[in-house]
């Protein structure tokens, strides 16, 4: 669900530096209602485990209502065969998907993601708008509009290269 997600749908060699630059991967269960999931995996792999130390990069466990998402998103998740995870089966967030949730969490952190995406045009800014007007309604009518207006820079072309 984290910003690595969007290696379900590009390859790491299309993606610039700044999509692919977490070392950590956000794991959440689709069936985890109590966290145990979440928790093993922090157990296991998760930061400053044997798994980080080892290999550079670690897991964290969250919930999957940690990140605010456009509804439907669980329609549009993806999947690919992942033989190394196996007997797992990976589902990732569609990147517009993703996209929305960063720019609603709004970290420095997530508008750089969200600005490198856009640059390197692998999301359209009209389907973003439409996944904005999907948010839940409980969301503050002050976050859409944020979002909107951060969106207004690349709709003029200003922040394209």
């Amino acid at each position: 669900m984290g910003s690595q997600a969007i290696l379900g749908t590009y390859d790491e060699d299309d993606l610039p530096p700044e999509a692919t630059a977490s070392m950590e991967a956000d794991l959440a269960f689709l069936d985890d209602p109590d966290r145990a999931k979440a928790d093993e995996v922090d157990a296991v792999i998760g930061e400053l485990s044997t798994f980080q130390t080892d290999n550079g990069v670690y897991a964290e466990g969250i919930h999957v209502e940690t990140a605010v998402l456009p509804k439907d998103w669980r329609l549009r998740l993806t999947h690919w065969e992942v033989q190394s995870s196996l007997p797992a089966r990976p589902w990732f967030l569609d990147p517009h998907d993703l996209a929305i949730g960063k720019l609603v969490a709004a970290r420095e952190k997530d508008t750089v993601f969200v600005d490198a995406l856009l640059r390197r045009r692998l999301l359209d800014v009209r389907i973003l708008r439409e996944r904005v007007q999907q948010l839940p309604d409980e969301l503050s009518a002050s976050v859409v509009t944020r979002i909107e207006g951060w969106l207004d820079y690349y709709d003029d072309g200003a922040g394209r290269s």
